[in-house]
């Protein structure tokens, strides 16, 4: 059962809304004023409030705050007969589940708050889990933050909220992401993928949401978009911190109704793929820089996966390394010494590259380090320094080894534009000139 708290200083309201959720089945409570709702809920705790913005004794922003402080895994749903833009992303800011304009339509905000009340549980568990953590700390045993395996699971059983997952280039994220359907009760549906920086604007939009004939130039005929054949199952976001701007917008209404239109269509379609979303970059900087909305943002964030970079689990890398090499292939000594001192930029990706490349070089013997050819334990480099010429070269050379020859990936890796890296090559003689 669903537990609703009702703040809002118009009784009719506060008596419509109520009279709706209780026949819902919904355990419902109201509250005329700010002071009233924060009681209500220290002594209830009720799942979701739904707050008027402006009440007699302070604004529901205030409210919101107070709520959240009290109880950072309440959910709190901001209603308004005002809205503006400003207001709706400061009350996402502050932790806000969903902005609602007044006079609200009643099966949107049953909807809006079912799925805030889902959120609310998964913030629950997932506060359990670190408690229980905790407790094996005190007792000698275990981990004190839930372990990645864990919320992976947690992420799978609950599949309709969805999932960030954070990391530097190569840390495994789009394995996570199947990892976490296959884990879903989504598993048998379609794993859609598509990369939020290869495509422009245009050609992203149509891959999502479809076109329909003549929506664009070479439109001939009309084309499902990819919500389309992720229905039931599960869209994955790769690089969401590259997603154009003017597809942001069509993206977080897919994530607040489930609904879109076709590019160049007029007829609403809906669609139950469950959002998976990755990203390399702070996504928290680019909302402050202006390039990514924050009302998207924070929708994405309801539960987090951070992946760490391998230089920050080095005591994982022999069994890591293990895993990856195929049955009768083996390291030496020597080879995996060289492994745990290097700080792999590109983590596990250039990780199973190097090894599979090793692998062919040892010619069935065990690998030794001339074989993984890292960057600093060649042992043919000249005594004496480089010249400027030859870092460069070699920390390109590293770089595209490191991102799988992905020059976007490496021009990122070494700091640089990618103009600029392209330029570099060309001078390296590694590209033919004029591209």
């Amino acid at each position: 059962m669903i537990s609703v708290l009702v703040v809002d200083d118009d009784r009719t309201i506060r008596e419509t809304l109520a009279d709706f959720f209780d026949s819902l089945g919904c355990a419902t409570r109201t509250a005329a004023t700010a002071s009233e709702g924060r009681q209500s809920a220290a002594a209830h705790a009720p799942d979701v409030v739904l707050a008027d913005l402006r009440l007699p004794d302070a604004n529901g922003l205030t409210l919101l705050e107070a709520l959240r402080a009290d109880d950072p895994e309440i959910g709190v749903i901001v209603l308004t007969g005002h809205a503006d833009v400003a207001t709706a992303v400061r009350a996402m800011q502050q932790g806000a589940l969903d902005f609602l304009e007044k006079p609200v339509d009643l099966d949107a905000l049953h909807a809006s708050v079912e799925r805030a009340a889902e959120i609310v549980r998964l913030r629950r568990e997932v506060k359990l889990l670190r408690a229980h953590a905790s407790v094996a700390v005190a007792a000698g045993v275990g981990a004190a933050e839930p372990s990645l395996e864990r919320l992976i699971h947690l992420a799978a059983r609950n599949d309709d909220v969805p999932v960030l997952i954070v990391g530097e280039t190569g840390t495994g994220k789009g394995y996570v992401a199947r990892r976490i359907h296959e884990g879903s009760a989504r598993s048998t549906q379609p794993f859609v993928e598509v990369n939020g920086a290869s495509l422009t604007a245009t050609f992203l939009e149509s891959d999502l949401f479809g076109h329909e004939r003549g929506a664009f130039t070479d439109a001939r005929q009309a084309k499902r978009g990819l919500l389309e054949v992720a229905d039931r199952g599960t869209l994955f976001l790769d690089e969401i911190g590259e997603l154009a701007p003017e597809v942001q917008p069509k993206l977080l209404k897919v994530l607040e109704d489930r609904t879109f239109r076709r590019l160049g269509g007029t007829a609403v379609l809906r669609s139950d793929a469950r959002v998976l979303a990755a990203t390399h970059q702070p996504l928290a900087q680019r909302v402050r820089a202006g390039a990514f909305r924050a009302d998207l943002f924070y929708r994405l964030q309801v539960l987090t996966l951070s992946l760490p970079a391998l230089r920050e689990r080095r005591e994982e890398l022999p069994d890591l390394a293990a895993s990856l090499l195929p049955p009768g292939a083996r390291l030496s000594g020597p080879a995996l010494r060289a492994i745990e001192r290097y700080d792999w930029p590109g983590n596990v990706r250039e990780l199973k590259n190097t090894l599979w490349r090793a692998i062919l070089l040892a010619e069935g013997a065990p690998i030794e380090p001339r074989h993984l050819s890292l960057p600093q334990l060649i042992p043919s480099e000249p005594p004496g320094p480089l010249t400027l010429a030859e870092a460069e070269s070699r920390a390109i050379t590293a770089a595209l080894r490191a991102t799988d020859g992905n020059k976007v990936h490496a021009a990122q890796l070494l700091g640089i534009a990618r103009s600029t890296l392209l330029e570099k090559l060309k001078r390296m003689g590694a590209l033919p000139a004029g591209r």
